[in-house]
Parts: C-alpha cells; sequence; structure tokens
C-alpha cells in the first residue's frame, strides 16, 4: 500500500510546494511596489493584475503562474517515469491547492494553473475544456461561469481517459474552482457581476 501511496503523496507536496508561489505578489511588487492585496479586489491573480497594472505585469503573472504548474508535473515525472499520468494528475492538483490556499496570506482563483494542469493531464480534451471555457467567458463576459465550466467539464472527460481516479480528483479541483467563485456565481444570478468582453457592464 505504501508504494501505492508514496508517489501520490510526494507530487501532491511538491505541487503545493511550487503552487504556492505567488507569482501575483511579486508582480505587483515590481510594478507598483506594494503588495497585490492592495490592488483593485486584492486577488493575487492574473485578471485582477491585468486590469490594474496593465499587460506586461498581468504577461509575467500569467506565464509564471503556467510555468509552475508546468515545473511541478515536469519534475514529478521526472521523478517518476513510470507513473507519469498519476504524477501530473496529483502535481497538478498540488499546484492548484498551493496557489489557492498558499501557507500565507490570500490565494488565487486558479484558473491559470487549473487550465495549464488540464492541459497537460488530458492532452487535447484538457485544452478543448480551456477553450470551451474561455469562449463561454467570451460570450457571456462573466468570468466566474467560463472558470467552473473549464473545471467541472474535466471530470467526466478524465473518467472516460483515465478512469474514476483522475475522475476523483478532478471532481475535487472542480469543488475547489467552485469554492473560489461561488459568490460570483451568486452576483451573476443577482446580476451584480461585472461583465467582462461582452459589452458594457451591468
Amino acid at each position: 500500500m505504501w508504494e501505492n501511496l508514496w508517489p501520490r503523496g510526494a507530487c501532491l507536496l511538491l505541487g503545493y510546494a511550487l503552487g504556492s508561489v505567488m507569482t501575483a505578489e511579486l508582480a505587483a511588487r515590481i510594478a507598483a511596489g506594494k503588495s497585490i492585496r492592495e490592488i483593485g479586489n486584492g486577488n493575487p491573480g492574473f485578471a485582477n493584475v491585468l486590469l490594474h497594472l496593465g499587460k506586461p505585469a498581468g504577461t509575467a503573472v500569467l506565464a509564471g503562474d503556467v510555468l509552475k504548474t508546468a515545473m511541478a508535473c515536469w519534475l514529478c515525472t521526472a521523478l517518476f517515469p513510470s507513473l507519469k499520468s498519476i504524477a501530473i494528475l496529483y502535481a497538478g492538483l498540488g499546484a492548484v491547492l498551493g496557489h489557492d490556499f498558499p501557507p500565507r496570506g490570500q490565494g488565487g482563483k486558479g484558473v491559470t494553473v487549473t487550465c495549464t494542469w488540464l492541459t497537460l493531464c488530458l492532452p487535447v480534451s484538457g485544452a478543448l475544456c480551456c477553450l470551451a471555457g474561455g469562449a463561454l467567458t467570451l460570450a457571456l463576459g462573466y468570468l466566474p461561469v467560463g472558470a467552473v465550466f473549464i473545471a467541472v467539464t474535466a471530470v467526466p472527460l478524465g473518467w472516460v481517459q483515465y478512469g474514476r481516479e483522475h475522475a476523483a480528483v478532478l471532481l475535487v479541483s472542480a469543488l475547489v474552482m467552485l469554492s473560489r467563485h461561488y459568490r460570483g456565481l451568486l452576483r451573476v444570478l443577482h446580476g451584480t457581476e461585472p461583465r467582462y468582453f461582452a459589452g458594457k457592464e451591468k
């Protein structure tokens, strides 16, 4: 049993460690000389940085979040080459948890990290989930709707491609995404959530 559990635990912990590096905090300190928690809505994520600090800082955060997730997955596959899909599965979940729930301070909402992970974890179908979620966000203008759609849609696809374990782990990530966006979804229902891309805000 230990032989089955410890690679998963190691990948989860390594992913968490890399995921908890807040690239938005670093970008805000460099670009504005203050914490990201003092800027905009205080969320240490790509969207908040892009809206309030501009494209260069936003691009840096996007690249950093992609890189830390890909690095976690790559390191774990290098450590456990015979368990490649499992290594990516747990490293990616760890990165999501580290990004959303870091040891200190407020975490981000995990959209970029989740999309990077899904693209690596579910070749082709994971990328299609992200593209579909992005298209939904562009069409409706609501970021929380697209984010939750991406994570939820990945669950049955993970089941079809790899089986129950992947589906169970992806379900955890979907619940995490929902927990980070449910207030936004409630605002969508009440008509108070800002709309982006699709015309003027309500």
